[in-house]
């Protein structure tokens, strides 16, 4: 059903997925389930595990894959550890041999409508969710002398940014520093970093974010007709078993990927060459596009600030 390469096989392993109730975690775990794995999934929300559950029995390939889910929230070290120890119980304690971190959620507003809360709330559901979760799963790795995988889930922001996402930019770069400083360090434990940069997706979070988001940030991602979960879970899980140190799911962050990539492993030199050329002349480009939208703006902007209050 779906066919990706050899070199990273799921196939009876144990794997966890967070944010696996819904959106991108759900896709993920879907497809772990149809390649044989024994998946776990945790999320907040019990009704939407129970569902995910029943969708991902109807993927079980053998009668005796563990499939299970678990409601807790990840925004802390401690219930992020918790977590973790909820889903190894049922495999002797083990830590899983995969972590997906899909958890997460965006809030795109302008910075001149943000509540402090907002920005902690931020880096709380961009960055921590993820971090905490690699920690507990890593120690646990590392004590047991266990190879292991650790896939974080950045976004194509985390190369770049505009308006609209000074709550959400930050985390996402916070994670690819995390991912890259990581990637480093493991090879001392022979676990393997990946990081997922998707555009944008199609999923339940994505009709959230559009609750807040300002028009001109609808305007300039009007060009980017999206890609839907299942898609972008596919392309995350075939970049894994490619052994792709950062991971993309289209050209355009492709592209940033080759023109950002400091020290990161490339994925092929020649390929990542000519990539890094196109880069130098569309990026600025795109740039100066989305800078002439928002100075056109301006005006408009200034007169929501006098409306919400914001200015007298």
């Amino acid at each position: 059903m779906f066919g990706f390469g050899k070199s990273w096989n799921p196939d009876g392993l144990h794997v966890y997925v967070t944010g696996g109730s819904a959106g991108l975690g759900l896709a993920t775990a879907l497809i772990l389930v149809d390649k044989g794995a024994h998946v776990s999934i945790v999320a907040r929300n019990q009704e939407k595990l129970d569902k995910a559950v029943e969708a991902m029995e109807k993927c079980r390939q053998y009668p005796n894959q563990l499939l299970a889910a678990y409601s807790f929230s990840l925004s802390d070290a401690a219930q992020s550890a918790a977590a973790l120890e909820a889903v190894c119980q049922p495999h002797g304690g083990r830590a899983p041999d995969a972590v997906f971190a899909c958890a997460g959620s965006s809030k795109p507003m302008f910075f001149m409508d943000m509540t402090p809360q907002d920005m902690q709330d931020g880096m709380t559901n961009g960055y921590w969710v993820q971090a905490w979760t690699a920690m507990a799963a890593a120690k646990k790795m590392v004590r047991e002398g266990s190879k292991g995988k650790i896939v974080f889930v950045s976004s194509l922001l985390g190369y770049m940014s505009f308006i609209g996402y000074a709550s959400y930019t930050p985390a996402k770069h916070a994670l690819r520093g995390l991912a890259d400083t990581l990637h480093s360090e493991f090879m001392l434990y022979d676990i393997d970093i990946h990081i997922f940069f998707p555009a944008t997706m199609l999923t339940p979070g994505y009709d959230e974010e559009n609750k807040t988001k300002p028009k001109i940030v609808l305007e300039i991602e009007s060009a980017d007709d999206g890609l839907t979960a299942d898609v972008a879970a596919k392309a995350m899980i075939q970049g894994v078993q490619k052994g792709h140190t950062h991971i993309t799911s289209d050209m355009i962050t492709d592209l940033f990927r080759a023109s950002t990539r400091g020290v990161t492993p490339r994925h092929n030199v020649f390929l990542d060459t000519l990539l890094d050329i196109a880069a130098s002349i569309i990026a600025p480009i795109w740039r100066m596009s989305v800078d002439k939208r928002v100075r056109a703006h301006r005006a408009e902007h200034q007169q929501y600030l006098r409306d919400s209050g914001f200015l007298s």
